[in-house]
């Protein structure tokens, strides 16, 4: 194993991609001999067959399937490194990833770094964002994919550091038309006859949604599923169903076009969410600074 390069790993993913040899050395300007030379070094390498020829073209093994995961996965970490390494070539002397939640990215986040950037003693610092769900959050930040997670605090944080952030309320967003739409606030076992919109299943919301409505003995209908809350607030507009959703996220999309926005008077409705990293040893002096910051934003 000691013996792959990334030029050969780059050569078998774009041959598996394109499904040709010779394609894959037209995008790379190499021969198709020279790409198979290399391809039938690294299945020696490995010990064992990783493509298929057929009539027309060639198909990664069951082999090759597991070492393209492998290698896309290694080469997205290339590319990170590559990318942060010439941000510090071109005066960049801080650099901070962040995994955060759809709600977080979505209320208040993106505000809250800005006014992190615009302080002068900050200049010399990049921060990247990338949502994700809950789950996947904390697993990249155990495993060092990013410096600061952003989720629910109600997520399984053991063994992580957390400090308070921001809270939000959520609620039921529905067509004026729409049965529920007269009331002022509902709980949400009073909306479960009605169909909904969904988004992402493995999300927090979801499935506390999944798991209230078990609790309820009431089937939890999706209508449509969606990726995130503005196709979500589309749907509703469109009166095909209602939707959960945090009223802070909601708000100006309700009062722009007249949908109705009831908060749910559950306990759980109200919800906090936590900044979290590994430990203050090991976040660097910008992500101290960062964090620092999210918290007095939280507060003020």
């Amino acid at each position: 194993m000691r013996d792959l390069d990334l030029t050969t790993l780059r050569l078998f993913v774009a041959v598996c991609e394109t499904r040709s040899i010779a394609r894959a050395g037209e995008q790379a300007a190499i021969v198709g001999s020279a790409i198979s030379k290399r391809l039938a070094q690294l299945e020696e390498t490995v010990g064992t067959p990783l493509l298929l020829r057929k009539r027309r073209g060639v198909v990664p093994t069951p082999a090759g399937e597991t070492l393209l995961e492998h290698a896309r996965a290694m080469l997205g970490s290339v590319n990170r490194i590559e990318r942060d390494m010439a941000a510090y070539a071109g005066g960049v002397r801080g650099h901070v990833r962040i995994l955060a939640s759809a709600s977080v990215m979505a209320e208040s986040l993106a505000e809250d770094v800005a006014d992190f950037l615009q302080d002068p003693a900050h200049r010399n610092i990049r921060v990247d964002m990338e949502e994700r769900v809950s789950p996947e959050i904390v697993r990249g930040i155990r495993e060092g994919s990013a410096s600061i997670g952003l989720c629910w605090d109600a997520a399984d944080l053991e063994g992580l550091e957390r400090r308070d952030y921001r809270c939000d309320h959520l609620a039921i967003v529905a067509h004026p038309s729409h049965p529920v739409a007269q009331r002022e606030s509902v709980r949400f076992e009073q909306v479960l006859d009605h169909e909904f919109v969904g988004m992402p299943a493995l999300s927090a919301v979801q499935l506390m949604l999944a798991r209230e409505a078990a609790v309820a003995g009431k089937p939890l209908v999706y209508r449509v599923l969606v990726s995130n809350f503005d196709a979500a607030l589309r749907v509703v507009r469109a009166g095909l169903a209602i939707s959960v959703v945090p009223a802070e996220v909601a708000r100006p999309f309700a009062e722009a076009f007249g949908l109705r926005l009831m908060p749910l008077t559950d306990a759980w409705a109200r919800r906090r969410f936590a900044i979290c990293f590994r430990g203050d040893t090991e976040l660097s002096p910008s992500a101290q600074l960062l964090v620092a910051h999210l918290e007095r934003r939280a507060t003020d």
